[in-house]
């Protein structure tokens, strides 16, 4: 723990590759001293085939499987982090959803 899976449309992979966007979110994740740096996990799941909204638009969705023990201000800090560092990796992206 903790385990951060990305999944999003396959198309921002054009912007960022899997391993920047994995090396950024651990970077994250990591600055935020919840988590000890050796434990943190973070994997991208792209898709071909999706729809948001009824169109087959940008997204990006990050689950965070975080263990007990970290406050709710704990938890909101590291969502805000997590959307505000993918936000300036794809400002194009306007569904950038996280826990």
């Amino acid at each position: 723990m903790p385990h951060f899976v990305v999944d999003c449309s396959a198309s921002i992979l054009a912007v960022h590759d899997q391993a920047t966007i994995n090396r950024q979110l651990h970077q994250v994740a990591n600055a935020t001293g919840l988590f000890v740096e050796a434990n943190i996990k973070v994997r991208v799941n792209p898709f071909t085939s999706y729809l948001v909204g009824n169109k087959q638009t940008d997204f990006i969705h990050v689950f965070a499987n975080i263990m007990q023990g970290r406050s709710t201000q704990q938890k909101a800090a590291l969502s805000t982090a997590i959307v505000t560092k993918l936000s300036e990796m794809f400002p194009a992206v306007g569904n950038i959803i996280s826990p």
